[in-house]
């Protein structure tokens, strides 16, 4: 009598490419390389010290949204608000020190705790009342928008606030967001073997306090995802909220603290505009609300929620920032960036279909 015998796919061996290929991010690494090797061999000026900080500076703030926004999707939803909350938050600031002279950095903390409310309300609301978040969110984005037009016009008579620079304590504000690092490298060649390129680095690099603050959330949201109860939370939410409940995960406060941490960061952003241009528009952040969301799909997130990376859409960040620059440095009409963004879309929802599929059936 013969027993078959079926190995046990807990201990079955996987291949390094199926371990590479469930990474969510590894397609948004693989087409960052790409495009950076495409622009610094066909533009002069992509590679140069003042084109690296250009792009790295466009990245960083969408960055940062698409790291917190790559987390709401993994927990299955979405805030069309969170271009409109960047310019909000950096308006409150405005208006109340230029207005009402209130201190700078109480000011800050004010507008903060109005974005984290904010948040919290759109969660309360999406869970309270069964809403989708699609919804829900884009009447907080109007919302928004009129206080951000109406709102400063009625109080100062302007749509946007200028010479922050004027108000006490500024230079406090501005080395914690607005402040930046030059890095002086060396002249360096690399040979391809079929090719060899020469980069001239003799001018410094600046890298703003932006892109450090992009690094830290990237890494913070990594460690929370992959280290801690609460991203094993975010991942069960988002791909079973029902069965998530039935076991214990606290579904409520799971999303409403997803919703307020987009608020949050649509904060930091704001902060990091106004310290570092010292102005702020009415219209700031508006339009930029699918951008975030590309970038978290293009950096493996999936629409339905349960599946994505942070690093994935900082990476996705990254390739946009990497490309708005490019095609402007390539001499080309800068309308092509929106065509890019549909196939880069509509291309990393096909790529990413396909690496689950077949990243579920190798063995």
């Amino acid at each position: 009598m013969t027993t078959a015998t079926l190995a046990d796919e807990r201990i079955a061996r996987t291949s390094t490419l199926t371990k590479l290929l469930k990474r969510p991010e590894i397609g948004a690494l693989v087409a960052a390389i790409v495009i950076f090797a495409f622009f610094a061999l066909t533009t002069d000026a992509f590679a140069t010290p003042s084109g690296s900080s250009t792009w790295l500076r466009g990245a960083s703030t969408i960055g940062i949204m698409a790291v917190a926004v790559a987390l709401l999707m993994i927990g299955g939803e979405f805030d069309l608000s969170a271009g409109a909350m960047t310019g909000f938050t950096g308006l409150v600031v405005g208006v109340l020190t230029r207005e009402y002279g209130v201190n700078i950095w109480a000011a800050i903390f004010i507008s903060l705790g109005l974005a984290l409310l904010i948040g919290a309300i759109n969660g309360i609301l999406v869970m309270r009342t069964g809403l989708p978040s699609f919804i829900v969110t884009l009447g907080t984005f109007f919302v928004l928008q009129g206080i951000d037009l109406a709102g400063t016009k009625a109080l100062t008579g302007q749509v946007a606030i200028q010479g922050m620079t004027q108000v006490p304590f500024y230079s406090q504000a501005k080395r914690v967001f607005g402040s930046a690092l030059e890095v002086q490298p060396h002249w360096f060649n690399l040979n391809l073997g079929f090719m060899r390129l020469d980069f001239d680095w003799s001018r410094p690099l600046t890298i703003n306090a932006s892109v450090f603050w992009w690094v830290g959330v990237t890494a913070l949201a990594t460690w929370i995802l992959l280290r801690t109860r609460t991203g094993n939370w975010i991942f069960s939410v988002g791909g079973a909220q029902t069965a998530s409940r039935q076991i214990g995960v606290p579904v409520f406060k799971t999303k409403v603290g997803l919703f307020m941490t987009t608020a949050g960061a649509g904060w930091l952003v704001g902060m990091l505009l106004i310290f570092t241009t010292s102005t702020v528009q009415s219209n700031t952040g508006v339009g930029q609300e699918f951008i975030y969301i590309i970038c978290a799909v293009v950096g493996g997130c999936l629409m339905t929620g349960g599946y994505g990376s942070a690093i994935g859409a900082a990476f996705g960040a990254l390739i946009y920032g990497m490309v708005s620059q490019g095609i402007v440095y390539a001499g080309w009409d800068n309308n092509w960036l929106k065509a890019f963004l549909g196939v880069m879309l509509l291309g990393a929802v096909l790529l990413n279909e396909w690496v689950r599929k077949r990243a579920e059936t190798a063995k």
